[in-house]
């Protein structure tokens, strides 16, 4: 495993707000829009402490979504000042907690923060590992044709090309088949 339970979840969790973004997989609308859109969210990536569920708490989990997905297209020396920026814009104050059946475990800002703040604060404090390991080729954009989406490869030999959101590995094999079949080379 290259990142601890914890990094991992919060890379995921950043790589899934980021594809809600608007033209990012082959769905090109926005998938953060509605309040069942955020428990879908929050469902798939649970966050202990307060979550108001409200209007205004939508529009500031919707305005973090481009920051962080400039952390997967920055070269990781560039990426470390935007990390900083979001670890001292959320007041970023690490502390290892345990809770509902996890193990010890980092949060980085206060349970009472704000949802996006806290989402924000742990996206960046999982790019802080990312970075000191050295392993920022594991953040990747979709190589299909029409995806833009984000992912974490965390395969071994860091071979993965496509994102999982819309079956692009397996829509880019066929029609690279039929070019080839078209070619007479298959």
């Amino acid at each position: 495993m290259v990142f601890t339970h914890d990094t991992r979840a919060a890379l995921e969790m950043a790589a899934d707000l980021v594809n809600t973004l608007p033209r990012t997989g082959p769905d090109p609308a926005d998938r953060l829009v509605t309040h069942e859109d955020m428990t879908r969210l929050l469902t798939a990536h649970p966050y202990s402490g307060v979550i108001r569920r409200d209007d205004r708490e939508l529009a500031e989990v919707r305005a973090i979504r481009p920051r962080l997905r400039e952390l997967w297209e920055t070269p990781r020396d560039d990426a470390a000042p935007l990390v900083n920026g979001m670890l001292q814009d959320g007041r970023a104050l690490p502390r290892l907690v345990r809770h509902d059946g996890l193990d010890w475990h980092i949060h980085a800002t206060d349970d009472a923060a704000p949802l996006a703040t806290r989402m924000l604060v742990e996206a960046a404090f999982a790019f802080v590992d990312v970075i000191r390991s050295g392993e920022n080729d594991r953040m990747r954009v979709c190589e299909a044709d029409d995806c833009a989406a984000v992912y974490v490869d965390h395969s071994r030999n860091r071979s993965k090309r496509y994102c999982d959101s819309g079956n692009c590995g397996n829509r880019m094999n066929v029609n690279a088949y039929r070019r080839r079949r078209a070619r007479g080379t298959s």
